[in-house]
């Protein structure tokens, strides 16, 4: 397999931040590309990621992704440089355009015109990275600036959008410098592209400029019936309880009436009838669920996709942590 693995962690599985850096220890043992850590109302992930840079040598760091909501655009830009520094270049920046839920019930802000507020905040970090001040004039920000006491970087990280629509994949290709999609199938992938493709374009970057790192869930296991239904029940709950995005994007990716079953489950909050509204053919593209081979043979499918540079493994819920061992051989033996 061409294309490179990272590994997605979810904080919530671990009792100490000091675990995440353990995993990736672990990760970077089987030859795992990068690990990437998101951040929604639980842990910071400064500390947990920090932990993890020290204790890797060569292992890249990366966040999936942040709310341009719950930071100024200078801490993010603080945030991200402090990150560089501390994982020795190795770090890539993640943010993406957050959502209604955890922008208004969790940092308290009104959920207003994401995309420009993302994009501001690009460009804002840009500065600090590029001039050592944030003084900047746009539509939602103005700062009139103060010296980043560190000045300008030699070596500032990379910024990744998680993006899914495409006027939002547009941005991401005309301001980021990589995409980290999610739930998307691989013909959804494919189309998507192409508008990630015309933004770089309106950036005067080529596609190939972009690090492409899509994040796929799943489980691999001799007990193959087992590993379908945890992640038939993830991939649902995430159709139907995660708000209203990934539900919409798979919906327009041909499979409206599976989103509205989903959707219907969830109203009376039943995730049993949830899992059992999501056929098989919608589970098998959008996860990978099987023995080793059938996960292979998957991931190896889904990395030949024509623009993808890595993909990014996370794991489903209610998996052991034999599951997940057993998860991370299978995957990392495609290195």
């Amino acid at each position: 397999m061409n294309a490179e693995l990272d590994l997605l962690v979810r904080l919530g599985d671990y009792d100490r931040p000091q675990g995440v850096a353990e995993r990736a220890v672990q990760a970077e043992e089987l030859g795992f590309d990068r690990i990437t850590v998101g951040e929604t109302t639980g842990w910071n992930i400064v500390p947990p990621l920090t932990l993890a840079a020290d204790q890797t040598d060569e292992l890249g760091i990366s966040n999936d992704v942040i709310s341009p909501y719950g930071r100024t655009p200078s801490m993010l830009a603080q945030t991200a440089l402090t990150m560089q520094a501390a994982a020795d270049g190795r770090f890539r920046f993640g943010i993406g355009p957050s959502s209604p839920a955890i922008t208004e019930r969790w940092h308290g802000q009104e959920f207003d015109r994401p995309l420009r507020r993302t994009r501001e905040v690009i460009e804002i970090m840009r500065n600090v990275y590029e001039e050592g001040n944030p003084a900047y004039e746009g539509d939602i920000f103005e700062i009139a600036g103060l010296g980043y006491e560190r000045g300008p970087s030699e070596n500032p990280p990379p910024i990744d959008v998680g993006t899914l629509g495409p006027k939002a994949t547009e941005m991401a290709g005309r301001f980021g410098d990589g995409w980290a999609p999610q739930m998307f199938t691989k013909d959804g992938l494919r189309d998507r592209l192409e508008d990630l493709e015309r933004g770089a374009e309106l950036g005067g970057k080529d596609l190939s400029d972009l690090r492409v790192a899509p994040i796929v869930r799943g489980i691999a296991s001799e007990d193959r019936e087992a590993a379908r239904e945890k992640a038939r029940g993830t991939i649902a709950f995430m159709l139907g309880a995660y708000g209203p995005y990934y539900g919409n994007s798979v919906a327009e990716q041909g499979y409206p009436d599976v989103v509205e079953a989903v959707r219907a489950a969830w109203d009376d909050r039943d995730t049993d009838a949830m899992a059992a509204a999501l056929p098989d053919e919608v589970l098998d593209e959008l996860a990978f669920a099987g023995t080793p081979d059938e996960v292979r043979e998957w991931l190896a499918e889904y990395a030949a996709i024509e623009g993808v540079d890595a993909v990014r493994i996370g794991f489903v819920d209610g998996m052991s942590e034999d599951d997940k061992r057993t998860t991370m051989e299978a995957v990392a033996d495609l290195v």
